[in-house]
């Protein structure tokens, strides 16, 4: 197992991670966290716990610097930056694939709330290397006309009593041409503080992944191209 705090570069500031990857992965998760969160929040954290017990490396991520995140406390003014946060988790993307010990690892984006947007937009800047994207209780539709362009697997959940954002959801799900669903996890709120809640998102996610990164991972193995693998002629 590899277990470490890393700096990854991002433009001239260098982000804070951890970065956690068990024997045996089958790919790696890049976290990208939400409002006014960190890649200390015990959420994320929880998920990246179940993702590693299921075989998947995880990099937890600060999108902000330090200086940046108590002006965002302030004025809110960075966590709806998507371009900027979308940016520097591409950065981090190709970090991954420098890297020895991860470039041969697919990768899979998780993102919660505004980082969800960040997540897709990522996903449509890097086609070749994000195999797959997972939302939790995410902004979706923030990604805007980036949506179409999305190529890698989506799966949105929304706990199933926050409703104002699993309307979003549902929007935005209508803008993917991928293979998509939603998930609702039943009287669920925006957090999943609810007993169980975080333990479903857990398990869809790692299913969601398991299939989407092995399935890459197959892909490339036998040098086949996504398209062709799903029955369809590549354009």
């Amino acid at each position: 197992m590899i277990s470490e705090s890393v700096l990854v570069t991002s433009g001239d500031v260098a982000l804070d991670g951890d970065l956690v990857i068990p024997g045996g992965a089958r790919g790696i998760v890049l976290f990208a966290h939400g409002s006014g969160s960190s890649r200390l929040s015990p959420r994320n954290r929880a998920v990246a716990t179940g993702l590693r017990r299921a075989a998947f490396g995880t990099l937890l991520l600060d999108l902000l610097t330090g200086d940046e995140e108590r002006e965002d406390v302030a004025t809110a003014g960075h966590r709806f930056d998507i371009a900027l946060l979308a940016r520097r988790l591409v950065d981090a993307v190709d970090w991954l694939e420098r890297r020895p010990d991860t470039a041969d690892l697919p990768v899979g984006l998780f993102g919660a709330s505004t980082g969800a947007a960040a997540a897709l937009v990522a996903a449509a800047e890097r086609p070749k290397q994000v195999a797959a994207v997972v939302s939790r209780g995410g902004r979706p539709d923030l990604a805007g006309d980036v949506l179409p362009r999305v190529v890698a697997p989506v799966l949105l959940v929304v706990g199933g009593s926050d409703a104002v954002v699993l309307d979003l959801n549902r929007r935005a799900a209508e803008r993917l041409s991928v293979p998509h669903r939603t998930r609702v996890v039943a009287g669920a709120t925006h957090l999943f503080p609810e007993p169980g809640a975080l333990d479903q998102v857990t398990e869809a996610a790692a299913d969601w992944f398991r299939d989407h990164l092995t399935e890459r991972a197959d892909d490339e193995r036998f040098g086949r191209s996504r398209n062709t693998v799903r029955g369809h002629s590549p354009p």
